[in-house]
């Protein structure tokens, strides 16, 4: 085997990748990580619900398990962006934005998905910090505290009754007209879940922590957390490029071995579901990992 061909190229070096690259070193797999080193949750403080683990910093958690899989002389690591896959005869082809081209039998993206946040001034500063998406990630530490969910319409209404399970004093900002039924005003004013109407001018807060919004009408209100549901889309084209399907809601088709529609392609992480942890994240990519070493036995046996 050349020195730039390998058995499995990982793109993406986070949890979800160098969980695959773990399984296919103990695997006896020649492996090449490539990573940008853009990780989507930079910005958060601490990670939560991943068992031993919880309360570490991201870096934290990456760093060891970076160190971990790096004790596997098979898996090699580049710092570097891929700016395109194809398919070749030997499998595909990756280049790099340095210039570099390397060949691999098989692909895993573990590439995560990008946020498309709500253009209000100062919120992208507090994402992962105090504007946060995820009450199983971040909801015990704001528990009991004067909470926000920026939301509208039905999917506000069942957000509003997910978050009201962590604090009796929330409030949905639906930033202009509301669109929720009289029911649904209902039963969240019957739970004590307001809704507030007003246009949000911008995000107050210090350092990322947020201590309120302030609306067009240059009224303000004092807050402690602000949920927000982003839209996103794929971080990469190189997916769908290469005939990848995509789901409807945006996510990666994986199966359960985390095995795209396109063959020798595997994807692993927050670009195939919505529930973004470091715990599923680790999860599939053991998963997808262990599934690429077997398909490789198989084509080899």
């Amino acid at each position: 085997m050349e020195s730039n061909q390998y058995e499995v190229i990982i793109i993406g070096g986070n949890y979800a990748g160098l969980a695959a690259a773990m399984a296919l070193g103990r695997s006896l797999r020649k492996v090449l990580v490539i990573d940008a080193g853009n990780p989507c949750n930079r910005q958060t403080p601490h990670s939560h619900n991943f068992l031993t683990q919880d309360g570490k910093t991201p870096q934290e958690i990456s760093s060891t398990a970076r160190e971990q899989v790096e004790a596997y002389e098979t898996v090699s690591f580049l710092s570097d962006a891929v700016i395109s896959s194809e398919k070749s005869t030997y499998g595909f082809e990756i280049k790099t934005e340095s210039g570099a081209t390397f060949a691999s039998r098989k692909l895993i993206f573990a590439t995560g998905i990008k946020d498309i946040l709500p253009e209000i001034p100062e919120l992208k500063e507090c994402w992962g910090i105090s504007v946060i998406h995820c009450p199983y990630c971040h909801g015990y530490e704001v528990r009991n505290e004067k909470t926000g969910i920026l939301a509208n319409g039905d999917f506000g209404f069942e957000f509003g009754k997910m978050i009201s399970h962590w604090t009796k004093d929330l409030t949905l900002f639906t930033n202009g007209k509301s669109t929720l039924s009289s029911e649904q005003k209902g039963k969240l004013a019957a739970k004590d879940v307001a809704v507030d109407e007003r246009k949000i001018h911008q995000i107050i807060h210090q350092k990322g922590h947020i201590q309120g919004l302030k609306f067009e009408d240059g009224s303000q209100t004092e807050l402690k957390a602000l949920y927000v549901k982003p839209d996103f889309e794929q971080s990469t084209t190189m997916v769908s490029k290469l005939g990848c399907e995509i789901k409807p809601n945006g996510y990666l088709d994986v199966d359960q071995m985390q095995k795209t529609s396109v063959p020798g392609v595997f994807a692993c992480g927050d670009n195939t579901n919505m529930f973004r942890s470091v715990a599923f994240a680790v999860s599939s990519g053991t998963m997808a990992g262990a599934a690429c070493n077997k398909e490789l036995i198989d084509e080899n046996f």
